[in-house]
C-alpha cells in the first residue's frame, strides 16, 4: 500500500496595519484561493511584525486584526481549509526567533537587500528600531514554526526566503540532521498592482488604495482620478498603453482579453477616448467588490462570531508551531527538566 499523500504547508499573512486593497487581490488573496484547495494553507494575521514600525500606535495594529480577518472572509477564504492565527499569539514564533538570533549576525541583517531598501525607504540611517532590523529572523521563526514547504513572496521579497534559508542550514547542520525543511518561494506572476495615481506602491496612507470594501461611489471616483496617457490630449490622437495606469487595471482584472487586445490597438491607433476605458474597469471593478463588500458587511454583523474562528485558527497554529519548537530544542540538545 502506498503512503498516503499530505499536501504541501503553505504559510503567507498580512501585517495588521489596515483593511486591504486591490493590490492584495492581485498579489496574493486571488492566489490563496487556489492554493487552500490543494495545500494545508495558514493565514499569519502579523500584529508583532507591524509593530517594528507602528510601536507608537499599537491600538490601529490591534483594531485591524479583525479588519484583516474580514476581508479574509470576505474574499472567500475558507477557515477549515486556511487557518486563519493572530502571530503575537503564537509563544512559539518569539522563543524561536531568540534562539534564530545567534545563528545570524548585524551585518548579514544589514546586507540584506530588502532590509537595506526599506531602511533608505523609511529615512531610518542608524536610528533602526531592532525589531525591525531583526524582522528577517522573526520572518524564518514564522517560516519554519509551520515547517512550511511554500511561502508566496513578491520579488522583492526573495532575499528573505533566502536568509530564512540560511538559518535553517545552520540549525540542521548544528543538529546533525534535517530538522526543519527548507522553504520554497512562490513568486507570484502577476506584476505588483501600481497606485491609481500611478505610484509604484498601492497603500491606504497616499491615498491611492482602492480598499476592497470600497463603495460603489469610491470605485468610481478612483477610476475618474487615474492617470491615462498625459499626451492624450484629443480622442483622435493616438495614446500610448505602458505605463497607463487605467490599462494596467484593466490587464489585472479584465478577463475577456481579445476585446482588450483590440482596444489597446484602438488606442495606440487614436479614436479611442480615456472616458470609455475608464467605464469599462468602472464596470469591472463593480462587479468584482460588490460581492466582497456584502459578504464582509454580513461578517461584520457578526464580531463574535469572527473572533471565534480567528480564536479556533490561533489554537491551532500555536499547538503546531510549539511542537516544532520542542523538536528544535531537543535536537539542539539544549537543557529541559527531567519528566519524573
Amino acid at each position: 500500500m502506498s503512503p498516503i499523500k499530505v499536501p504541501p504547508v503553505v504559510l503567507t499573512g498580512d501585517r495588521t496595519t489596515g483593511p486591504l486593497h486591490l493590490g492584495h487581490y492581485v498579489g496574493s488573496l486571488k492566489s490563496r484561493l487556489t492554493l487552500q484547495e490543494n495545500h494545508r494553507q495558514y493565514l499569519l494575521l502579523a500584529d508583532a511584525q507591524a509593530l517594528t514600525d507602528n510601536a507608537d500606535d499599537p491600538g490601529r495594529v490591534a483594531r485591524n486584526v479583525i479588519e484583516v480577518s474580514l476581508d479574509y472572509l470576505a474574499v472567500g477564504l475558507d477557515p477549515e481549509k486556511s487557518v486563519i492565527c493572530v502571530q503575537s499569539h503564537l509563544p512559539a514564533l518569539a522563543e524561536l526567533t531568540i534562539l534564530y538570533m545567534n545563528y545570524v549576525t548585524v551585518s548579514r541583517l544589514e546586507r540584506n537587500p530588502t532590509v537595506k531598501q526599506e531602511i533608505g525607504q523609511r529615512g531610518f540611517q542608524r536610528d533602526i528600531p531592532a525589531g525591525f532590523l531583526c524582522y528577517p529572523v522573526a520572518q524564518a521563526a514564522d517560516i519554519t514554526a509551520f515547517k512550511a514547504e511554500l511561502v508566496p513572496v513578491g520579488e522583492d521579497q526573495l532575499p528573505m526566503i533566502e536568509q530564512s534559508n540560511e538559518i535553517v542550514r545552520r540549525i540542521n547542520r548544528q543538529a546533525g540532521r534535517e530538522v526543519l525543511p527548507e522553504a520554497q518561494a512562490l513568486v507570484s506572476s502577476v506584476g505588483r498592482l501600481p497606485g491609481t495615481d500611478g505610484r509604484s506602491k498601492m497603500s491606504k496612507s497616499a491615498g491611492n488604495a482602492v480598499p476592497l470594501s470600497a463603495s460603489p461611489q469610491e470605485i468610481r471616483s478612483a477610476v475618474h482620478a487615474m492617470f491615462t496617457d498625459p499626451a492624450h490630449l484629443r480622442m483622435t490622437d493616438p495614446g500610448s498603453v505602458e505605463g497607463n495606469v487605467v490599462f494596467t487595471y484593466l490587464d489585472a482584472f479584465d478577463e475577456n482579453r481579445d476585446e482588450l487586445e483590440e482596444l489597446k490597438a484602438h488606442y495606440r491607433r487614436g479614436g479611442l477616448g480615456d472616458v470609455v476605458l475608464k467605464r469599462r474597469l468602472d464596470a469591472r471593478l463593480q462587479a468584482l467588490l460588490a460581492p466582497i463588500r456584502d459578504r464582509r458587511a454580513d461578517f461584520a454583523k457578526r464580531p463574535d462570531f469572527v473572533m471565534d474562528l480567528v480564536r479556533a485558527g490561533t489554537e491551532r497554529a500555536a499547538a503546531l508551531t510549539q511542537e516544532t519548537l520542542d523538536e528544535v530544542r531537543a535536537a539542539l540538545g539544549l537543557f529541559r527538566f527531567n519528566r519524573g
